[in-house]
């Protein structure tokens, strides 16, 4: 069903009425919490930590009401590498372990601007490369893990795939990135169409993910890294089959499909689809909603597919 203009106006209302993320993000922090938290004792899961030599890792495991596939989802949240945590993506990954019958693996990695670039890319990397490493301690095997993400969590994602290719550790079989950040160009200067069609009224605005960027990214050389906007990189071939999910109404639209058309150029399997009348962060609505359970259906059906 099409936005009508009565939605379109209160989104618009909405979209015009945020407060600034650079100077309040630890009152979006606290706010996007007390909104989004759910009550983890009626989830079957559990947590534990990473533990490396400066840092640990919290990693929280959701298990399916009812198990039907080995594999596991090694999840990233989103948020901007700004907002966001295990606790506020507990429903999201509860309800999709329960819609696949998968386990999901969600991790929790720092958050900027106390941590910039690449503190939680690190995190992430180090994540992935432990429980690739370790997988016997997950009771699963390497080929069945599947990177996951959605904005910014499947730009963390895509990127960790690039550096376990470009460092000889790892290559997952699949990865799933759910209207993914790609490029580092949202300005008024930016090559791609939806960000000047839905930069300003539908929710997430060109202002807040550019607002976002500044308080991940440090320098110059950062911002023109492929490990922070993987559409820059030279090369991206021997990446895993990847599905692209992207949003009508979003303004991270066209570069996530670019980088699916770059991905399929490169010489890797590419599904894509873009879901219509859909805004970015669908993916968190509760799973009654019918662009969650279309997410669903298309990840099951790439997930079954054997090239």
């Amino acid at each position: 069903m099409a936005i009508n203009k009565w939605m379109l106006a209160a989104l618009k209302a909405l979209s015009y009425t945020e407060i600034d993320v650079k100077e309040n993000y630890e009152l979006y922090r606290a706010f996007n919490s007390t909104v989004t938290t759910p009550v983890k004792s009626i989830y079957k899961m559990s947590d534990f930590k990473i533990h490396l030599k400066e840092k640990e890792i919290p990693i929280r495991i959701f298990h399916p009401d009812e198990k039907t596939s080995d594999q596991v989802f090694l999840f990233f949240h989103g948020g901007g590498w700004v907002i966001g945590d295990i606790d506020t993506y507990t429903k999201p990954c509860a309800s999709l372990a329960n819609a696949t019958g998968r386990r999901v693996l969600s991790v929790d990695y720092r958050l900027a601007p106390e941590h910039p670039f690449p503190c939680g890319l690190e995190d992430c990397y180090h994540a992935a490369l432990t429980i690739f490493e370790n997988s016997e301690a997950f009771f699963v095997k390497p080929e069945n893990i599947i990177l996951m993400g959605d904005s910014a969590g499947g730009n963390l994602a895509a990127c960790i795939s690039l550096m376990g290719r470009d460092n000889n550790t790892f290559k997952f079989e699949k990865q799933i990135l759910l209207y993914p950040a790609t490029f580092n160009d949202h300005s008024e200067t930016s090559r791609f169409r939806s960000v000047h069609d839905f930069g300003k009224d539908y929710l997430l605005t060109s202002k807040r993910i550019c607002d976002y960027i500044d308080l991940y990214i440090q320098s110059e050389e950062d911002f023109n890294s492929p490990y922070f906007a993987p559409l820059l990189a030279d090369d991206l071939s021997d990446q895993p089959d990847t599905l692209i999910i992207t949003a009508q109404y979003d303004p991270l639209r066209d570069e996530g499909e670019a980088y699916a058309k770059a991905l399929e150029k490169a010489g890797n399997y590419v599904d894509f689809y873009r879901m219509q009348d859909a805004l970015h962060g669908f993916f968190s609505l509760p799973k009654r909603f019918v662009h969650v359970q279309r997410t669903y259906r298309l990840i099951e059906d790439f997930l079954k597919r054997n090239r």
